[in-house]
């Protein structure tokens, strides 16, 4: 009794799998998962993305600290790497494969048969014409079948009929693109899994090894060790921005590239690359792209007693068009710690109603308006912090002042100064090794190119009957099928009809 029970269970469950199998290899379901796919990489541009944009979802979660976390544990910063969304990528595949896959062979067994037999009642067709003939050449159903075959069209050939079919190229395009589409998916996967991203910004005079320490942020694919970065390098030695002035699009960017010095290995020669928005540098197998820049203010900062304790050159983000940038100072060694935070300003307004803003991206007018903190600047804590905030909970202000370039602030109380002793600018830079996309490049072609063999090849048959009347000559019957609506099929039957004609009087005059 109880095998019984558990055969029945099994039995159930067996169908259950094959009708599961069955709506996931359907191409409804596939659709439906692409369009899933697509829907689900839609955080992926409302959410900056640590693989790309590092500061910027430091900035988020700081600002929305009880949202931010909440998504972030939804990897809606992650969003390409996500468990959700490699089950969506996964489910995709298999679904595509399973239903595709199958198709390949079916057209593979269909090739191998010949075209339907004509149907026993022609005039039920949509295009139908017929004609009675008093004689005709008892070769002429050969002689239509050599006709057409010459024209490239597969024939079947009866006792009393001739069934021509064309277009089966229509079917190859349609598989062509679907399985392009999967072997697309094969590429990324591969890519993804074989590849890294990062992303890294660079100052002017500064330069970038390829080790994953020098990365603002590094995302290796699943089977791609650190250990196999190309040891390349780079420097900054200029970037170059020019902006529209006047006109409705004052301030726009018009070029914008980084001149950069490049040695292929440590003990390479070093080579010249100039890298524009879309002429990257392409290094030992990484491509680097030129994704952003800024301007970064140097500050010299000195104690009480004169030593210097701070001399460098800090980034400052951009915050609007007209490159309004914000940034922060931390000074450690500064006995009690330092801390500026303040906002640069390549061209300053001279209206300050709504607050310290940059009127054009060019430094034209530059200045910096900044706050001074002394406290505790909570490095010791052992709690990551962010180079862009200055967490000022445990500090105090001096005060706030405005320099230009060359200009010196004496803090209150003596407690230093602070020069700022002008600026630099720096380019950000994303770094992406994709052994996979040459292949998804062809595969995307081949896409394409099957794409517009499935809309643009028309698939059609045509058949020809000969009934003898007794004592009336013969009837032929001319019919044509299409698979999908087909304008042209009409005037392709009369064409046949013609030629059957054409060749049956000249078999008769003969």
């Amino acid at each position: 009794m109880g095998g019984a029970v558990l055969m029945t269970l099994l039995q159930k469950l067996i169908l259950w799998c094959r009708w599961f199998w069955r709506q996931l290899t359907s191409m409804r379901i596939a659709l439906f998962l692409l369009f899933i796919l697509a829907l689900a990489s839609v955080p992926g541009s409302l959410f900056p993305q640590r693989g790309t944009s590092p500061a910027k979802v430091s900035e988020y979660l700081e600002t929305h600290p009880a949202l931010g976390p909440v998504l972030d544990r939804l990897y809606f910063f992650d969003v390409f790497a996500s468990p959700w969304f490699a089950a969506i990528y996964l489910l995709l595949f298999i679904s595509l494969a399973g239903c595709v896959i199958p198709r390949a062979f079916e057209y593979i067994a269909e090739l191998r048969r010949q075209p339907p037999a004509a149907p026993r009642n022609l005039s039920r067709l949509g295009v139908y014409t017929s004609w009675e003939v008093h004689s005709y050449p008892e070769t002429l159903l050969g002689e239509i079948a050599n006709t057409y075959k010459s024209r490239r069209w597969r024939v079947r050939l009866g006792s009393d009929y001739v069934a021509l079919e064309r277009g089966y190229a229509r079917e190859f395009g349609n598989l062509v693109f679907h399985l392009s589409l999967l072997g697309l998916l094969v590429s990324v996967g591969f890519g993804s899994s074989y590849g890294f991203r990062g992303t890294v910004i660079v100052r002017e005079g500064s330069g970038f090894a390829n080790n994953v320490t020098q990365y603002d942020s590094f995302t290796p694919g699943r089977s791609y060790s650190p250990s196999d970065l190309p040891p390349f390098s780079f420097e900054l030695k200029d970037f170059y921005a020019r902006y529209q002035v006047g006109g409705m699009q004052n301030g726009a960017a018009r070029e914008f590239h980084a001149d950069v010095s490049v040695k292929d290995a440590p003990a390479s020669v070093a080579r010249f690359q100039r890298i524009e928005v879309n002429e990257p540098l392409r290094v030992a197998g990484v491509t680097v792209y030129l994704v952003g820049h800024g301007y970064a203010p140097e500050f010299t900062i000195r104690d009480s007693n004169g030593t210097v304790v701070w001399k460098d050159a800090a980034i400052f983000l951009p915050q609007d068009g007209n490159f309004t940038s914000s940034g922060v100072v931390k000074a450690p060694d500064s006995v009690p710690q330092l801390g500026l935070q303040g906002f640069f300003l390549p061209t300053v307004t001279k209206d300050f109603s709504m607050g310290p803003r940059s009127i054009f991206p060019a430094p034209q007018d530059p200045k910096i308006f900044m706050s001074a903190w002394q406290g505790d600047l909570g490095l010791d804590s052992g709690i990551p912090q962010s180079v862009y905030r200055l967490d000022t909970t445990k500090m105090k202000r001096l005060g706030i002042e405005e320099l230009s370039p060359g200009e010196s602030w004496k803090l209150p109380k003596n407690q230093g100064v602070v020069e700022f002793t002008g600026f630099k600018e720096w380019a950000a830079f994303s770094l992406a090794c994709d052994p996979g996309k040459g292949w998804a490049l062809v595969f995307s072609i081949f896409a394409i190119a099957g794409l517009t063999m499935s809309l643009l090849i028309p698939r059609r048959r045509l058949w020809l009957r000969i009934t003898e009347q007794s004592g009336q000559g013969s009837l032929f019957e001319v019919a044509g099928l299409a698979k999908t609506q087909a304008p042209g099929l009409p005037a392709q039957v009369d064409e046949f009809a013609r030629t059957i004609e054409e060749l049956a009087s000249k078999g008769s005059q003969s």
